[in-house]
């Protein structure tokens, strides 16, 4: 059984050099993608703050303080007038002019691998297909960008990190744990010119192997990842990894925890040309205790997410990046006898924010009672085809399947035009 607080173990070398590989493109795609050019002010990353374990709506981004559903969590305002924030967001309620809200989301998977699968790819699990995360369309659709690092990144990932689906495995996430030093493995173990040396002598094997079997050489693109490999392991990009290099005041104002250094790291990374961050905060699966957990998590999500958002729009960088903050699922209005929630796929919360999304909205209602559905229901597709849009492409646009042929459309939803400025 994994554990919500599961991280992934260092990579050692060779584990290194094969995920080095990840969202870069083929030579002639890449010359491609270079011709390409964004319009000005359009939306070129996605950072998703993904709350793994499902949230409660009621004690984030939906309370109803005063209500049985309620229990005992309180309300505060925000800028957003007559839209309120449960008690633990001081710092994103003011923020919140930046900041829109879906508070009617619904899903039909109530499981969390399944719920998870849905929200990052915007399709149910299929056993005939793995669809791609939303991070993995980004690398694979928009322009490289210029980065020489790993263009989709994963930072503290938990149980089920972002896919690269039927796009291939080069556009998994990178996975990384706490950003709190330089990365493993991006360094020699011996003197530079002893490493050269060695890459020339492999360079020579290597070409006598291909030898009567260079298309099958060619197909495993071991090559072209090496020389990536390489090109990051001497690349300045790699500093933006590193968030000991900000100041002190900086590194305070996002929280002292794992997860505000992801954050800050995702800042970092989308500034050097990164198209999709996933930083992960865990532990949200509240079947008992549920607010005493909320409360607990909300210390580390509000200066995370209230610094991100305030230090993207400083550096003018929020026009650009689209941060999205949710989790698989919701939280019954019911409390259980243990004092938890359990799960809720019908009329839970989304946050979003940047990258043209208009902020100062909050849409949909749910039902104070906990009874009624959600009036103006929204399908997680939605969301995607309303992020893909902001991106600059088109939803419907399709791609092909390999292992089946089937033609499968980057969303099956429909924009959201109220949140598209």
């Amino acid at each position: 059984m994994l554990l919500s607080n599961h991280r992934p173990p260092v990579l050692d070398r060779r584990s290194f050099l094969a995920a080095a590989g990840v969202c870069w493109l083929t030579p002639l795609a890449t010359a491609l993608a270079r011709q390409a050019e964004r319009a000005p002010g359009q939306a070129r990353s996605v950072i998703l703050i993904w709350l793994d374990g499902g949230p409660s709506q009621l004690e984030t981004f939906d309370p109803h303080p005063g209500t049985k559903i309620g229990g005992s969590t309180k309300g505060i305002a925000t800028k957003i007038k007559g839209v309120q924030l449960a008690a633990g967001f001081a710092q994103l309620a003011d923020q919140m002019d930046s900041v829109s809200l879906i508070r009617s989301m619904v899903s039909k998977e109530g499981d969390h691998e399944r719920g998870t699968y849905l929200m990052k790819t915007g399709y149910r699990p299929d056993p005939t297909v793995e669809h791609p995360s939303i991070g993995a369309i980004c690398c694979h659709e928009l322009p490289g960008g210029g980065a020489d690092i790993p263009r989709h990144i994963s930072i503290l990932t938990a149980r089920w990190p972002s896919r690269g689906g039927f796009l291939g495995g080069e556009y998994d996430a990178f996975q990384i744990d706490d950003p709190k030093g330089e990365l493993p493995d991006v360094s020699t173990s011996v003197a530079s010119a002893r490493a050269l040396a060695r890459a020339s002598d492999l360079e020579i094997v290597e070409r006598a192997f291909a030898r009567g079997r260079s298309n099958r050489v060619r197909a495993t693109l071991h090559q072209e990842t090496l020389a990536r490999a390489r090109v990051m392991m001497s690349s300045e990009q790699l500093k933006a990894f590193d968030v000991t290099r900000e100041p002190r005041a900086v590194l305070d104002s996002y929280g002292d925890t794992a997860f505000g250094r992801g954050c800050l790291a995702a800042r970092r990374l989308v500034e050097v040309g990164v198209r999709c961050v996933e930083v992960v905060l865990t532990g949200w699966d509240s079947h008992v205790n549920n607010h005493e957990v909320h409360k607990t998590r909300l210390k580390e999500l509000d200066p995370g997410l209230s610094a991100l958002l305030r230090d993207l729009k400083e550096r003018k960088q929020l026009d650009q990046t689209i941060v999205i903050c949710c989790g698989e699922f919701g939280r019954t209005p019911k409390i259980n006898l243990a004092g938890g929630r359990d799960h809720w796929p019908t009329g839970f919360s989304l946050a979003l924010a940047g990258g043209g999304i208009r902020g100062g909205l909050a849409l949909g209602e749910t039902d104070p009672e906990g009874v009624k559905n959600p009036t103006r229901p929204t399908p997680i597709e939605d969301v995607h085809a309303t992020v893909l849009t902001a991106l600059g492409l088109d939803p419907a646009k399709e791609n092909v399947a390999p292992a089946t042929g089937r033609p499968i459309k980057l969303s099956q939803g429909k924009p959201i035009h109220e949140l598209l400025s």
